[in-house]
């Protein structure tokens, strides 16, 4: 089999994916209930919506996402300010949330405003990785390990390079 067509082979499931999610934006705007008073309102801000939508009976964060066209982590994190939800966690949400046992060593550690700031986060990180590794806690080890990527991820993210390189160096090094 040739790359173009293992290329081919492999993009099609993506761009059927991509079709029926189209298809299904479609279909949900097509089949919105049209009232006199809805084009009267004023457009409720994406927020307004997605609390809506969950208060409406769908609490499927997809689906949600789906309706609103935002980023999952931005749902969830409106949903848990509204208090509706818990317990959803990824890579955008807050790490002052408890996620699990590990989480209280790390609240408050992670910070890239400015290189210096990233570099005082790597300080953070690992000393605790450190300590975790003097304990024999593979665990804990990995969980500093997921905040350093959780760091240069979102560093990168917010186009701060430099700051995401001071988390990618310790990361080769570890």
């Amino acid at each position: 089999m040739t790359t173009e067509e293992m290329i081919e082979q492999h993009t099609r499931p993506l761009a059927m994916e991509l079709e029926y999610a189209e298809e299904t934006q479609r279909r949900l705007i097509e089949e919105r209930p049209h009232d006199e008073t809805e084009t009267n309102e004023e457009p409720r801000s994406k927020k307004e919506q997605i609390i809506a939508i969950y208060a409406s009976g769908v609490t499927d964060i997809a689906q949600i996402v789906r309706r609103v066209a935002a980023r999952p982590s931005y749902v969830a994190q409106v949903l848990q300010g509204a208090g509706l939800i818990t317990g959803y966690f990824d890579l955008y949400t807050t790490t002052a949330r408890e996620q699990n046992i590990y989480s209280r060593f790390f609240r408050n550690v992670l910070s890239f405003k400015t290189t210096e700031a990233a570099r005082e986060s790597v300080r953070r990180i690992d000393r605790l990785y450190n300590y975790f590794e003097r304990l024999g806690d593979r665990a804990g080890q990995h969980q500093a390990m997921v905040l350093a990527l959780t760091g240069k991820n979102r560093a990168r993210w917010s186009g701060k390079q430099e700051e995401s390189e001071v988390f990618n160096e310790w990361l080769a090094a570890h």
